[in-house]
């Protein structure tokens, strides 16, 4: 009872605490098929119902749940602060996200949501998580995604909300489309995504050009991919962004060697968040990236061992939930990543 009360005062505290602390942490999480266990008439995600191969039920799903509250709290922990926005990818709907931060380590940072069912075959969406105390809401939307050459193509929506940090008026979009069918086939998909998401910002930032723009998700290939370095005109490197660029953080980190997830022993970087030039240079307003935390890199990925797979085949990957039917009771097969914005 003792620990359960001391736990239950650390969060409170650092609720208290995020009202005034900065620098603010921004963060994108995989949550790698997070699904309930109910089938969704025209959703191909019997996969995950308790009549399904991976005979998905209550049990193995709130051991997900807590996995997930453990790491995002975690997260939390590092900086005694919750993340002003936490974007997440794979997720079923709107209830499996509230399920998460309503456990009892994740309650008191508030948070609200922004999320749209999208048109995917399978039914997983992209949304966020906000601090409303932080992050003032103004409005969302989900954009679909459009290729002449696909009409019937279906994939998630780009979601995107507005609104203020600090005043400063921000801007956020997230999500590009799988590698179904392998790279090089889907490529032009990613590619016609961030262009989409291009124009998008360049609309936002034509409108108000103090808007930051912040475009994070799994975008399904690394940082030094054509879709995000001549998509999205994305730089490695703050002295090399000029007008209408924009700063990938996660570019020097892909070349120092690291990952977010791995596949056949080689890591790849899908997972990013790629911020506008005036939120990298500090052009307008006062609110502009920062390093992560003690490190030369503007960029962090969230690991720790509990949550790397420590024997077998994928000894050293991400600790996932399944490998193939069997359950492993992991956490995904993706690290999070975040970044740090202050004045």
């Amino acid at each position: 009872m003792k620990r359960i009360f001391l736990t239950g005062l650390f969060a409170s505290l650092i609720a208290v605490a995020c009202f005034a602390q900065k620098p603010y942490k921004v963060v994108f999480y995989n949550f790698e098929n997070l699904f309930d266990t109910i089938h969704d008439p025209g959703v191909l995600d019997e996969e995950f119902t308790p009549e399904g191969p991976k005979k998905w039920n209550s049990a193995k799903y709130t051991r997900k749940i807590g996995n997930l509250e453990r790491v995002l709290f975690d997260i939390a922990a590092e900086d005694k602060d919750y993340p002003v926005v936490i974007g997440v990818s794979e997720i079923e709907n709107r209830s499996v996200m509230e399920d998460v931060i309503a456990q009892p380590k994740l309650a008191p940072g508030n948070y609200r949501i922004v999320h749209y069912d999208s048109p995917d075959a399978r039914g997983v969406d992209v949304a966020f998580y906000y601090r409303p105390d932080v992050f003032k809401l103004e409005g969302s939307a989900a954009i679909p995604f459009k290729m002449p050459e696909l009409p019937n193509f279906r994939t998630r929506d780009f979601v995107t909300m507005w609104g203020t940090i600090d005043s400063e008026p921000f801007f956020f979009v997230s999500h590009w489309p799988s590698r179904l069918g392998g790279k090089e086939a889907s490529a032009p998909k990613r590619l016609a995504a961030a262009k989409q998401v291009k124009h998008i910002v360049d609309s936002v930032t034509a409108a108000n050009p103090a808007t930051k723009v912040v475009v994070m998700g799994d975008l399904n290939d690394d940082a030094t991919d054509d879709s995000i370095v001549e998509g999205l005109r994305a730089k490695g490197k703050i002295k090399e962004v000029g007008k209408g660029d924009m700063f990938n953080p996660f570019i020097g980190l892909l070349k120092a060697g690291y990952g977010t997830l791995a596949y056949r022993d080689e890591w790849n970087l899908f997972d990013n968040i790629i911020v506008s030039e005036n939120l990298a240079t500090g052009s307008t307003g006062s609110l502009k990236i920062q390093p992560a935390g003690n490190s030369k890199f503007y960029g962090g990925i969230f690991r720790r061992p509990y949550m790397i797979q420590k024997e077998g085949q994928y000894k050293g990957y991400p600790l996932r939930t399944f490998v193939g039917n069997d359950f492993q009771g992991g956490f995904s097969d993706h690290f999070p990543v975040y970044i740090y914005i202050a004045k």
